[in-house]
C-alpha cells in the first residue's frame, strides 16, 4: 500500500461479506466507495482494516480474478 491508500473509511461505508468467504467462521468483509476500498476480518473487526486507493484495489481484484481461472 502507498501513502495515498491510507484513506479514512467513510462512516456511510457499507460492509459486505466477500463472495469467496466459504464458511461462517472465517469471513472477510469488504467496503468500497469512490475514493477507495477496505478489507477486514469478521472475527477481528476491532483490529481495524486494510485500506486501498482505487488503483490499488483494482489491481488486487484483477490479480485475484486472474488466479482463479
Amino acid at each position: 500500500m502507498t501513502p495515498e491508500s491510507q484513506s479514512i473509511i467513510p462512516n456511510a461505508a457499507t460492509w459486505r461479506k466477500a463472495s469467496y468467504s466459504a464458511d461462517q467462521t472465517a469471513c472477510v468483509e469488504v467496503a468500497d466507495w469512490a475514493t477507495g476500498a477496505a478489507v477486514r476480518d469478521t472475527r477481528h473487526r476491532d483490529l481495524g482494516s486494510l485500506t486501498f486507493a482505487p488503483g490499488e484495489w483494482q489491481a488486487f481484484l484483477d490479480t485475484a480474478k486472474g488466479s482463479l481461472r
